[in-house]
């Protein structure tokens, strides 16, 4: 079975990692010239989407490897105070959208962590059963709405009630398995401002199971760096056995002073330049700023953490290839039928696995890179490149596929679609992705353009996936669409898609072929979606479709009629999967996403898995594979990584890798 490791754990594992500043100071700078100053600063998640997400990007820029999502007071009762108490989830999953999209557009691999603020209530010292319980249950709505988004952690920070920072690190242990920050806000005479000291609140959230405590806002960094080194004190003399979190240190910059009539933070980027190195030296692991905070104290931070811990710094290949070496007569042409190292996997008959990447939003791949560099060390030797998935603008998946092949030695399976391209701009693509050694081609038709950045776009779709497939094997045999010879036969391996999960509902030939806008040669007998699928799925094979992959399943019921009904199919067939990450992922998989069905007993057995939810996911994903190989039902896998946590499809890659 594969192990459940967290990559931000076992970055913190390795030396400090740089959080982001201030979201607030910020937000309040530039929303006050559009006469919002007062507005809910969490629904600029959805209102004022652009602005969140630039202060992502520059923090990101500035070095930070943790950004905090703008949902610091999304609860229920602060929204309230807004009108938009029933808003809870829609704001927090724009929070970590927003978040995890300025990560994409940067390109580099930070962690987006999940903000929790205080509740906002009047939180009594005794101990009332029924207000505890509604306490935690708004923390838990909170975080349950975080992890759906696909946050990698949560941050519960800017507490002062030691009762109310209980509630909601349980809220949080209740909900899944990510890790936890906690941090707690201490007076000026460095306690709680329920009483409680430093090392009183850190054995307190060692004993919660938190991953990470610490302090932030309420003071500079003087005053925090005494109250974090007496709860590193404390941690280190807890007894053995005891859950030993590691220590977070986010001060504000300094005590604010009022200034006609604002108030300004006074202390500058190089003094908390000066207490990075402090902070490290009293054992912190997890250092960043709160109030007053900015890019630019932020930037001056990452140039001591700089080369403090390798797991914080951007990608950079082991191997640069030499840039005058010219590419071997082999790979400029191959002699015709060559095979690729997927298509001698597969001949092979070994059981094969890759993962799915999508192509970075922006300029730098180097995100993309650092997981695919994890994959590889984890045995996973193929990579799937998406073509602008969800019709969303990315970079070319050529390049990012040249990019996996010359640096890390992978060998890359190119989706590519017919949405974009007209048939000579098809065909000229793919001649360069052959002289490029780009030889494994998945033929798409591709998502409508409907649901993507660019509604009004009108594709292109001269040809479907069908005809792609056709115009792939031409080129084999050495000439191109309109029958003109291309000097030599190329030597793609030519893939197509298949869908198990349709029904036996009845279709409509003649609005099918008006909204496929194609010529897709279907046979008139055809009654029902799945007789529809096979059709379609003939004609690919004929067409000359070497290998086949399914779209994502999670049951094997649909496969096995499929082979009861119709056969099994001539070619490989690699099943498609994504680990399941939580119950509400499940859900939001079942009754959200087109094409994707989760069993009721799977989602059963994900919402009774609690705060297990990674580690089901993966026993879920491990159980269904192994069974399908034993069965002689497939011959491989692609996997794809939920909330791009590649981690998890490492580990399930490298468990199936081992059988």
């Amino acid at each position: 079975m594969p192990e459940l490791h967290d990559p931000f754990l076992a970055a913190l594992a390795q030396g400090a990692l740089l959080c982001d500043g201030a979201m607030g100071t910020l937000l309040y700078a530039r929303v006050a010239a559009l006469h919002a100053a007062t507005r809910c600063f969490d629904d600029l998640n959805r209102t004022h989407p652009e602005i969140v997400q630039e202060i992502h990007q520059e923090y990101i820029a500035a070095g930070a490897r943790v950004i905090e999502t703008n949902t610091f007071g999304a609860n229920r009762n602060k929204l309230g105070h807004y009108g938009l108490a029933d808003e809870v989830r829609a704001i927090n999953r724009a929070g970590v959208k927003l978040a995890r999209e300025a990560r994409d557009v940067i390109g580099q691999p930070v962690y987006v962590a999940g903000s929790v603020g205080p509740s906002g209530l009047t939180v009594a010292t005794q101990q009332e059963e029924a207000f505890l319980a509604d306490l935690r249950a708004l923390f838990r709505e909170q975080i349950d709405a975080l992890y759906e988004g696909g946050a990698d952690l949560i941050i519960i920070e800017t507490i002062s009630n030691a009762t109310e920072l209980r509630e909601a690190v349980q809220a949080a242990r209740e909900a899944g398995d990510l890790p936890v920050v906690a941090q707690m806000t201490f007076t000026d005479d460095g306690t709680a401002m329920t009483g409680q000291t430093p090392g009183e609140i850190a054995a307190m959230l060692a004993n919660l199971g938190a991953d990470v405590i610490g302090a932030n806002c309420g003071m500079g960094p003087a005053g925090t760096l005494d109250v974090v080194t007496e709860m590193a004190e404390a941690v280190a003399a807890l007894p053995p056995g005891v859950n030993r979190p590691w220590i977070s240190a986010m001060p504000n910059a300094g005590l604010p002073a009022r200034v006609e009539g604002r108030f300004l933070y006074v202390s500058t980027p190089d003094y908390f330049a000066d207490y990075t190195q402090r902070f490290m030296d009293a054992g912190v692991r997890l250092v960043g700023g709160c109030c007053g905070t900015t890019p630019r104290h932020t930037a001056a931070m990452a140039s001591v953490l700089a080369g403090a811990n390798p797991a914080a710094q951007v990608f950079v290949p082991a191997v640069i290839p030499d840039k005058h070496a010219l590419p071997d007569d082999d790979v400029l042409l191959p002699e015709a039928g060559t095979p690729t190292r997927w298509q001698e996997r597969l001949a092979s008959g070994q059981f094969a696995v890759s993962v799915e990447l999508d192509p970075p939003k922006g300029l730098s791949p180097a995100k993309e890179l650092a997981g695919a560099e994890k994959l590889r060390k984890r045995g996973v030797e193929f990579i799937n490149i998406a073509d602008s998935p969800t019709a969303r603008v990315r970079m070319s998946c050529i390049s990012l596929a040249r990019l996996l092949r010359d640096l890390l030695d992978v060998e890359p399976i190119l989706h590519f679609t017919t949405r974009d391209r007209n048939l000579m701009a098809l065909q000229s693509d793919l001649l360069g992705a052959h002289a490029l050694g780009l030889r494994n081609v998945l033929a798409l038709t591709g998502d409508p353009l409907r649901v993507g950045d660019y509604p009004n776009l009108t594709g292109v779709w001269n040809t479907d996936s069908i005809g792609l497939v056709r115009v792939l094997r031409g080129m084999n045999e050495g000439h191109d669409a309109g029958g003109s010879p291309l000097g030599g036969q190329a030597s793609f391996f030519i893939g197509a898609a298949l869908d198990v999960n349709v029904g036996d509902a009845p279709i409509d030939l003649a609005v099918e072929r008006a909204r496929s806008k194609v010529d897709n040669a279907l046979n008139p007998v055809v009654l029902t979606e799945q007789e529809l699928e096979f059709s379609r799925f003939q004609a690919k094979i004929e067409a000359g479709a070497q290998y086949i992959m399914t779209q994502f399943i999670y049951d094997l019921e649909p496969l096995r009629r499929f082979y009861a009904r119709f056969g099994a199919p001539s070619v490989p067939l690699i099943l498609g999967l994504s680990p399941l990450y939580s119950y509400k992922h499940a859900e939001f998989l079942h009754n959200e996403v087109r094409g994707i069905t989760i069993p009721q007993e799977v989602r059963e057995r994900m919402r009774a898995a609690g705060n297990r939810g990674r580690e089901v996911g993966l026993e879920i994903a491990y159980e269904l594979l192994t069974t399908a190989r034993r069965e002689g039902l497939i011959q491989g896998c692609y996997l794809l990584a939920p909330y791009s946590r590649y981690d998890l499809v490492g580990e399930l890659a490298a468990a199936l890798l081992k059988d």
